[in-house]
């Protein structure tokens, strides 16, 4: 069971990456955006849709990262209530899965953006 419970998740995730892939700007952060927010010490939620083994790679992780893999999510949604009103910037290796995220997020009342490129992007710069 649980492993086509993964299967379903992987075609789920590679269908929407496709209509994740033209998402407007409204919902997403360039990565000079991202690293700026970073670099001026500004208060921000970040939350990491990778899982625990990819944190631990060769992209590494940013130490203030939430960490709660997109098959989780909608799970675990509940331990970002208190950042309810706040923005919730999201990443993952390549950005894909954290647009799947933003719109998890936005269909239960959070507010959140998608950092463009990822961990992948965020690495080479």
């Amino acid at each position: 069971m649980y492993k086509i419970k993964n299967i379903f998740l992987g075609l789920f995730l590679f269908l929407t990456s496709f209509a994740c892939a033209q998402q407007d700007q409204t919902s997403s952060v360039s990565m000079q955006e991202f690293k700026d927010l970073l670099k001026n010490n500004k208060p921000i939620v970040l939350l990491d849709v990778r899982t625990p083994e990819e944190l631990s790679g060769p992209l590494g992780k940013i130490d203030q990262a939430i960490n709660i893999p997109i098959q989780n999510l909608e799970q675990r949604i509940n331990e970002l209530k208190s950042y309810k009103d706040k923005e919730i910037i999201v990443i993952c290796r390549t950005q894909n899965r954290s647009a799947v995220a933003v719109n998890i997020l936005k269909n239960n009342g959070y507010k959140a953006k998608n950092v463009l490129g990822g961990m992948v992007l965020y690495k080479q710069n």
